[in-house]
């Protein structure tokens, strides 16, 4: 999605092909782990360059329009790209405590139930920390409380 020269960059940076795993390699092997922790890497250079870009977008564009409707859009526009860097931002912690979990071990385990999340879940979503099982009953729950 963009908005004039912002993007808004909160999927995973899918350039990385699908991790291939060997016969009989363990969950979480070295391999599996340097495949996420670069992923993670990536993910989160391409949210800080996004935040630079939003800093001197707005430092460049910033004008003061003696039209009203001119101001008025402006401010919009702005507040827009401010909420998806304030996103972002949110999204940036989530991927340094992935990282932080994969340093520890801890990563690709499901922190209710402590099964494998899944290689391709983990692709989709890099930051995920529980198994597709019990994120279904966390939304289940969720909704029910409404």
């Amino acid at each position: 999605m963009s908005n004039g020269n912002a993007t808004v960059t909160l999927a995973p940076p899918f350039s990385c092909e699908p991790y291939q795993t060997e016969e009989g390699e363990e969950y979480m092997s070295e391999g599996q782990t340097e495949h996420f922790r670069r992923i993670l890497h990536n993910w989160k250079d391409d949210l800080m360059k996004e935040v630079d870009r939003t800093v001197h977008h707005m430092q460049d564009e910033a004008a003061n329009f003696p039209d009203p409707n001119d101001r008025a859009t402006q401010e919009s526009e702005f507040s827009l790209e401010l909420r998806t860097r304030d996103r972002e931002r949110k999204l940036i912690k989530k991927i340094e405590e992935a990282l932080e979990n994969l340093e520890r071990g801890e990563y690709g385990y499901c922190e209710t139930c402590g099964v494998e999340i899944g290689l391709r879940r983990l692709e989709a979503r890099p930051t995920a920390t529980q198994c597709i099982d019990c994120k279904t009953l966390d939304e289940l729950r969720e909704r029910q409380l409404g």
